[in-house]
């Protein structure tokens, strides 16, 4: 063993693979598939969760000032409101804004509407932003019971749906992304078994002529980090273009929905690759060599 370097298994392990290119192109297909698949669905649970997490930031109310209010007596209840719990943000939205909005909404099917109009008859209002769910009943309660304010419009029951609603996919899709990976793993293997046991023959003679152990699986098992190298880096390259192309095809012709950059996340996957792929490489080689491996 000494007077073999690592180069030599090196050298050995490559020439393994050519030798036995049918079944090496076999296990790279089917990790490559098994990566692509996993890739892919991680990435459709992260923007799902990304587009949830927009669609459910409604953590607004809207308290409605009495029209005879003045500027001053505005900004009083404005003072009043930043002193309440759960408050991250407070909007002031003027009676001429509240018309701007109206106009921009209605004004091209109603323009006779608001001909003659002024900002008077809108309220002015607060758009407030608060922090905890949980709190949102006390903030609600404290609005409602403030000096100048006749209405308070609350979304906490939308957002509240859906914040379960996401809780519920992400928690299934994570079910399947761990089922996914468990049968993955178990085709991986299985298949570099079949490429071991052609090679059976190979084996016996090796261990026939005094071969230890360790020198007849390092080649193998560097067989095994050969593949799953190859396989993470095409996989990395087929998610990297399909991503790529539903990226532009979301923005340009879906703009309501967000998608999360790739270089966001790049990093991570390609690693994500690279260890799944060589972890299950040297898994497969390992296994697989057991049986024949034994006196």
């Amino acid at each position: 063993m000494r007077r073999y370097s690592i180069m030599y298994f090196i050298s050995q392990s490559v020439k393994g693979l050519w030798r036995n290119g049918v079944m090496t192109l076999a296990s790279i297909v089917v990790l490559m598939s098994c990566l692509v698949v996993m890739g892919s669905f991680a990435l459709v649970v992260m923007n799902l969760n990304e587009n949830l997490n927009t669609l459910g930031d409604m953590n607004e109310m809207v308290a409605f000032v009495e029209l005879e209010k003045t500027e001053e007596e505005i900004s009083a209840i404005r003072e009043k409101i930043a002193t309440y719990d759960n408050i991250k943000k407070i909007e002031y939205v003027s009676k001429e804004q509240a018309l701007e909005e109206e106009k921009k909404k209605y004004e091209e099917e109603y323009p006779e509407f608001f001909e003659g109009i002024s900002g008077d008859i809108y309220p002015a209002s607060f758009v407030i932003t608060y922090k905890n769910n949980d709190k949102v009943e006390t903030l609600k309660y404290d609005l409602e019971h403030t000096e100048g304010v006749y209405k308070v419009n609350s979304r906490a029951d939308i957002a509240d749906t859906i914040e379960t609603m996401k809780k519920g996919i992400i928690y299934l899709f994570a079910w399947f992304l761990a089922v996914l990976f468990v049968v993955s793993v178990f085709v991986i293997v299985n298949t570099i078994k079949l490429a071991v046991f052609a090679r059976r023959q190979e084996i016996s003679i090796m261990r026939y002529i005094g071969a230890t152990n360790w020198f007849i699986m390092i080649p193998f098992v560097l067989e095994g980090v050969w593949i799953g190298l190859l396989s993470s880096g095409i996989s990395f390259g087929i998610v990297t273009y399909v991503y790529s192309f539903v990226q532009k095809t979301v923005i340009s012709d879906y703009g309501m929905f967000t998608i999360i950059p790739f270089a966001n996340f790049q990093g991570w996957l390609l690693l994500s690759f690279v260890v799944i792929g060589v972890i299950t490489g040297i898994m497969g080689s390992s296994i697989s060599l057991r049986k024949h491996l034994k006196a």
